[in-house]
This record gives structure tokens, sequence and C-alpha cells, in this order.
């Protein structure tokens, strides 16, 4: 089996694992309480409906068995699980076309994604560039120096950054950069992507505004993976450098720098590559603890405010669009796996 041959085999697993994930969640969304007839009947309750939906009866408004099927007919409930499986899947795409139930009915769940997608975009990369333009440097900064003051010195910052939540850094970021406390700096603004006037200035301006803005949700962003990151990077590093073909290179006679950059560097690579994929989903999804904190109508908070108001249609098609992301990110992993490691050949089965 040669590499294609490979990456052809995980590319065939990818269609089971998305129509594994989009069934069992599609299922739940047509059993559990809460989806758009439940929506429908309780505007009904509330006198929303006239009044040849329902009766009186007992001093209260009584659904008619009749209403109660149209509305399970109108949303194509009253058909058979799988048929509605494919009706979703094919003839919806995904749930694309089906208009949003509860946070704008004038609006398909794909026109409401696609109108969020370029926000989280502008976080996820941002935050993703500087994650590694930061953290592989420092982890390469603190294997070189081992147990050093630069060190011990650095590893007090990450672990305190790992220790504090991104929430619990979101709060506190607001409370002393934002005024939200009196007597605490008003730097920052509270929340958003960008001001109110930002369509009617230069565009160099709306950056600069735009840019203001992402300042702490992206530290919160960048925090979240920072530790991790750097840890990786440095003790894999340590691990390749301690190994038996890096002391064959020095006996050799090569320097120390071309043992460490001409053969170990490439090799510590492998755990922060392979992980490299898996973010894909991250760019797009963002981050519903973030952008709620910070009111930033992204990705996330949109998948926040489905699950709050119930509205199935948005959530399911948000659903199988991150799942795409997901597998298409291992998949990405699996090939930078290909690319980087030597180690692995594939010889005849």
């Amino acid at each position: 089996m040669d590499r294609f041959s490979y990456l052809i085999r995980r590319l065939l697993l990818v269609i089971p694992t998305f129509l594994g994930i989009t069934i069992v969640c599609f299922s739940l969304t047509r059993f559990l309480p809460g989806g758009p007839v439940d929506i429908q009947l309780a505007k009904l309750r509330a006198g929303s409906e006239g009044p040849a939906a329902a009766t009186v009866a007992g001093g209260q408004m009584q659904v008619t068995e009749q209403y109660r099927k149209e509305l399970m007919r109108q949303y194509g409930f009253d058909k058979p699980i799988l048929q509605q499986y494919w009706n979703w899947l094919v003839n919806q795409r995904m749930g694309m076309r089906i208009p949003s139930y509860s946070i704008n009915q004038n609006k398909t769940a794909w026109e409401l994604i696609s109108s969020r997608i370029p926000v989280s975009l502008w976080f996820g990369i941002t935050s993703f560039l500087l994650t590694y333009l930061i953290c592989i440097p420092l982890g390469i900064a603190k294997a070189l120096r081992h147990r050093t003051t630069f060190d011990m010195a650095s590893s007090v910052i990450v672990f305190i950054g790992y220790a504090i939540p991104s929430f619990a850094l979101a709060m506190i970021l607001k409370m002393f950069f934002c005024g939200t406390v009196e007597g605490l700096a008003d730097v920052f603004p509270l929340g958003g992507f960008e001001s109110d006037f930002a369509g009617v200035v230069p565009w160099t301006t709306r950056l600069a505004d735009r840019a203001w803005h992402m300042i702490l949700p992206v530290a919160c962003y960048v925090s979240g993976n920072f530790a991790v990151l750097t840890l990786m990077m440095k003790n894999s590093l340590l691990d390749q450098i301690s190994s038996d073909y890096v002391r064959t290179v020095l006996a050799k006679g090569a320097s120390r720098k071309r043992a460490i950059w001409g053969h170990a560097f490439r090799n510590a690579l492998i755990p922060i590559a392979t992980g490299f994929g898996r973010v894909l989903s991250v760019l797009f999804a963002g981050s519903i603890i973030i952008e709620t904190i910070f009111e930033i109508p992204g990705m996330g908070r949109l998948s926040w405010d489905a699950l709050i108001g119930r509205d199935y249609a948005v959530f399911m098609a948000l659903l199988a669009l991150t799942s795409v992301f997901q597998l298409a990110g291992n998949l990405l992993s699996d090939f930078c796996y290909l690319l980087i490691d030597p180690r692995l050949h594939f010889g005849k089965d």
C-alpha cells in the first residue's frame, strides 16, 4: 500500500463517519422536545394564531388535532425518519435551505451561517497564526535553554496562562480594560467586531478599528492553546535531541547546530504537524464562550443562539458543516504526518 492508497482509504472512511454523526444527531432532534412544531404550538397557546387552529376549553387554548397534523406535514415530520434524513441531506443540502425557526425566520440556515463565517475566520486565522508564531519559537528556545533562568521564568508565565480558563481570562480582561468597573481603564471596546461607523470610513481606518476590537478576544483565543503547544514543542525537541541518532550524528563530527536543525527539528515537528489539521474546524466554528462574552457575531455565537432558541434547523446545519471541517482537518493531519515523518514507509502487503 503506497501513500496515495492510504489517503484514499482515509478519505473513504470520511463518508460513513459523517453519516454516523449526522444520523444520530438528526434522530435526536426529531425525538427531543422543543422543535419547530413545539415552537409553533407554544405561539398558538400564547394567542398569536387564529381561532381556527385552537379551541377554548376550561379557560385555556387547546390545539386541535387537525392543526397539529398540518404542522407535522408542513415540517415533514409525518414521514419515516430515514426519509426525513434523506430529504435533509440531499434535497435540503444538509439543512442549509431550511428557514430558521427562531433566530431570523426570514433567512435560511445557510444565509445565517454564510454571514457569520467571515467574522469567525478573522478571529480564527489571526489567533492560529499568532499561536504558532509564538509557541513554536518559544518551545524551541525553552528546549535549547533547558533548566536555565529563561526556561524557569517562561514556564511560570506558561503555567499561569494554562491555569486560567479562557472564559475567566475574557471576563478579567473585560473588567480591567473595558471600563466595566469604575476607576479601571477604559481602553478597549466592550465587544463587537467593529464600530458602527466602520462602513463609512476608509478601509485603513476600518482595518485599524477591527484590529482594536480583536485584541482582547484574540488574546483569549491564543491563551487556550498557548501552554499546551509550547510545552509540546519543547518536550518533543528535547526527546529528539536526546535520541540515539542525534548522538550518532554528533559522534560523526557534525556540529550541535547541524544535528539539531538538520535532524532533530524536523522530527520534533511531527506532534505539532499532526495536530495542525484539527484547528481547521476551529477556524470556521469559532468559540461559543469567547464570542458570547465579547458579543462577536460569529459562528460560535450563532451556535449558542441556535441552542438557546432550540433552532434545530440552524443547529443541524452547523453540525454538518463543522463535522465536514473536522473530518477534513483529520485528513490534513494525516497528510502532514506522511510528509514529515521519515520513519513511515509503505511496503507491499
